[in-house]
């Protein structure tokens, strides 16, 4: 009987996971640490900027007619999304609910697990309070519904985990992220190799300390400031 293939993963920037270095440590998507994390290859599609409906009507086609062996199945598949859709003003919950089930659906004969996960509640300036609510309630709804697991991000997020625009999460917020998804899938039977935290080697020095400090009350003013303004 054929291995599963490893680690597939779906969604937009924070999956995809390009960005500056922290304190040395680079930026790689949440769903690769998981899956060194795991020991297992890895296949991304996610994309910068994509929504719910980009999964359904590029992702999951690239997924389909790109891999080598489309009879194989994976050991986990990984789907973050949302971010985008809750921050457009065309925001649908009903839509975006349909979409997460199309999702849930082409994957399941696809894998032996499915991880998806949920936004955090401080999201965003200005923050998208009540779509993330929405966002986060389908999001554990299409779980349940397709037998998926779940990692709750809710309560994430911390200076040194959170880009200033409390959006993208920084090298360390992968990391902490992919420690959050092991934690989950070693619950549910899967065994973890390594922890991603052991990977990564950092120094913080009192000036490094301040550096860092200060471009991030920089960003974050600017941010701020474009959220009141706007």
């Amino acid at each position: 009987m054929p291995h599963a293939l490893g680690v597939v993963a779906f969604g937009d920037s924070i999956t995809n996971g390009a960005g500056e270095y922290q304190w040395g440590v680079p930026l790689q998507s949440w769903a690769l640490w998981t899956a060194r994390g795991l020991g297992l290859p890895y296949s991304p599609y996610a994309v910068d900027g994509a929504t719910a409906a980009d999964v359904v009507a590029e992702q999951l086609p690239a997924f389909e007619g790109t891999r080598a062996h489309p009879d194989a199945r994976y050991d986990l598949g990984c789907i973050y999304i949302g971010t985008n859709d809750v921050r457009r003003p065309e925001w649908d919950p009903e839509q975006f609910a349909g979409e997460l089930a199309a999702v849930h659906g082409a994957l399941s004969p696809n894998c032996d697990r499915r991880l998806a996960v949920t936004l955090p509640l401080d999201l965003g300036r200005p923050r998208a309070l009540a779509g993330v609510e929405q966002a986060n309630a389908a999001i554990e709804a299409a779980a349940a519904a397709h037998g998926a697991l779940l990692l709750d991000l809710r309560e994430f997020g911390a200076r040194n985990l959170m880009m200033a625009d409390h959006v993208h999460p920084t090298a360390l917020g992968q990391v902490a992220i992919a420690e959050r998804a092991l934690a989950v899938l070693a619950a549910d039977g899967m065994r973890v190799r390594v922890r991603p935290s052991a990977l990564v080697k950092y120094e913080r020095g009192r000036w490094g300390r301040l550096r860092g400090d200060l471009g991030y009350c920089y960003r974050h003013l600017k941010v701020s400031a474009r959220a009141a303004l706007g």
